[in-house]
């Protein structure tokens, strides 16, 4: 047993790198078969063109054979009737007084000598030995003159019955031909009544030219073979090379370089395809030339008003103050209306500035103020910003932060205003149930999650979620005082950090949105360390606990919330435990 594992292992051993040498020879010749069509056009062209020379020289070299045959059979059935003849004239003739196998001999002698000094009589059946047989009559025994032994029984008994038959076989004679022949017996009308003549004819002569039509047919197709792949290679290669031209100038023209044209050479169908597709062409560079100029048209009519609105703004915003400042003295309409104009202006100057920003992102001109810090801070200063929005609306905030430091090269006011966009969307759709913030990294990449209880999102608005203005219930109102260019912002400063932001949902189940940012500045994200669709979304809230890296639910008697609102981290040394931020208490009442 020892020895036939080893065996097993040496063999192994061997035949291992023969294994994945295969391997890769089929995985490259299935490539270049799947890449190249003018490989799969010479090879198919090949392939058809051996099947019709196939079938072709099958039907030759049986056509040439039965042609030789059936002249060959003729041939041989006229020397059959001379030699008949012959023989019985000799028999007729010869002295009596001998013994049989005497006047067979020299019958058979007689025929030999005729057969090789007939010359152009005896051409075209060629030479042949005949075999003179009289078969055993009561008491006197067999007599024979030649290889009565080569005669196959089922043709003298065909000649015994008074016929002239013919049949092909091979023949082994020591002391003559050995190979294929063909037989042909014949009764004879001879003074001895039951001659039997049988003449052997060898095939050798047609064995060799069927060879020699074998060999010819054969170096012709391979020749035929060979100028066919040259053929199919040059023709191929005349369709083939303006598609690769069309194909290289097709992957310019998608990179942005609108000039590019094919060449038109000709007037057959190529050079048609090549004025096709220069108009087409044409066409698409007009329309990106009016969609760029439109765009920037846009991009610069935007920010041009954005600035524009800055001034006068400025000033009804100084009167406004004015005014709000001495509402003490005015009737309450007066003071109300004071109170709603700061308001509106409040929410004014936040579009501006979102404008601006969208603007400048449109424009290409934002910039990434990357430094080196911890992200609980952003997390930190984010939940600092919408503490007063949870404490309106009476959400609890959880905020799940590592022990250990969790350091980035960011733009912190970019991450700080996303997170702010996140939270403060989750406080707008989370129908007042907790809201979880959490962070995790790992060594390439840190995600944050948000993740909330509220209305959810149907099926593909995780998508329409970051366009700008959109809106999934016109009617909802919005607490937090946004524009409607949160998230469109927010997408735009993750694609300038190289990361991603993502959105899951699912009606009445809530949302959950994943930031998820490169650890070092340039360097593009794979795989984040938070999932974005929860492992347990379907659990029924607050009987799961919350596990390490999930997002749902967050919600039970395992997390206590921390007094007075505070951001905190968890005591001891677990980094998977939650910090809580809950709400103040409402006006009012004792804090």
């Amino acid at each position: 047993m020892i020895r036939a594992y080893r065996l097993r292992r040496r063999i192994t051993r061997r035949t291992l790198p023969l294994l994945r040498w295969s391997r890769s020879l089929s995985s490259w010749l299935t490539h270049t078969w799947r890449r190249s069509l003018q490989l799969r056009v010479v090879v198919s062209t090949l392939t058809l063109s051996l099947v019709v020379m196939l079938v072709l020289g099958v039907v030759l070299t049986s056509q040439i054979t039965d042609r030789l045959l059936e002249v060959k059979i003729n041939a041989a059935t006229e020397e059959m009737e001379r030699s008949r003849t012959l023989v019985e004239g000799q028999l007729a003739g010869a002295d009596d007084s001998g013994s049989l196998s005497v006047r067979l001999d020299s019958a058979r002698a007689t025929l030999t000598n005729r057969g090789s000094d007939a010359g152009q009589d005896t051409g075209v059946a060629g030479t042949f030995d005949p075999v003179l047989i009289v078969p055993g009559d009561g008491p006197r025994a067999p007599t024979s003159s030649g290889p009565a032994d080569q005669i196959p029984q089922n043709l003298r008994a065909f000649v015994q019955n008074g016929q002239i038959a013919y049949q092909f076989a091979t023949v082994d004679d020591p002391d003559g031909y050995s190979g294929p022949a063909l037989i042909v017996g014949s009764p004879t009308s001879s003074n001895i009544s039951t001659l039997e003549l049988y003449l052997v004819f060898p095939l050798a002569g047609e064995e060799s030219t069927l060879a020699l039509v074998r060999g010819t047919l054969l170096v012709g197709a391979l020749v035929l073979l060979v100028l066919l792949a040259a053929i199919s290679m040059i023709v191929a290669r005349q369709v083939v090379l303006p598609i690769r031209s069309a194909s290289r100038i097709a992957v310019r023209f998608a990179d942005g370089r609108l000039k590019e044209r094919m060449p038109v050479r000709g007037e057959d169908d190529m050079a048609r395809l090549a004025m096709s597709f220069n108009e087409m062409a044409e066409s698409l560079s007009r329309q990106i030339t009016q969609f760029e100029e439109y765009g920037n048209l846009q991009k610069r009519f935007t920010s041009d008003v954005s600035h524009e609105l800055r001034t006068p703004l400025t000033t009804v915003r100084m009167a406004a103050d004015l005014i709000h400042d001495g509402s003490d003295e005015l009737d309450p309409s007066l003071k109300r209306a004071s109170e709603l104009l700061v308001a509106e202006l409040d929410r004014f100057e936040s579009l501006l500035g979102d404008l601006l920003e969208i603007s400048r992102h449109d424009a290409g001109v934002a910039e990434l103020a990357a430094e080196q810090l911890d992200l609980r801070m952003c997390a930190r200063a984010a939940v600092s910003t919408v503490r007063h929005l949870a404490r309106e609306t009476a959400t609890e905030l959880i905020v799940d932060l590592p022990n250990e430091p969790v350091g980035a090269e960011v733009d912190p006011r970019r991450v700080e205003r996303i997170l702010r966009n996140l939270l403060a969307n989750a406080i707008d759709h989370g129908e007042g149930k907790p809201i979880l913030l959490r962070l995790r990294a790992d060594d390439a990449a840190a995600a944050f999650v948000v993740r909330d209880q509220g209305v959810g999102l149907r099926p593909g608005e995780e998508k329409l979620v970051f366009n700008r203005f959109w809106r999934s219930d016109p009617s909802r109102v919005r607490r937090s005082g946004g524009t409607g260019l949160g998230l469109a912002i927010s997408v735009e400063d993750a694609n300038l950090h190289n990361g991603k932001l993502e959105a899951w949902g699912e009606p009445g189940k809530g949302a959950c949105f994943r930031l998820t940012l490169p650890r070092e500045r340039g360097r593009k994200v794979g795989r984040s360390p938070l999932p974005l669709v929860p492992t347990s979304a379907h659990a029924v809230q607050g009987k799961t606990p919350p596990a390490a890296g999930d997002t749902a639910p967050f919600v039970g008697g395992d997390i206590a919330p921390i007094a007075g609102g505070d951001i905190a981290p968890p005591a001891g040394g677990d980094t998977a435990a939650p910090s809580v931020v809950e709400p103040a208490p409402p006006e009012g009442a004792a804090t």
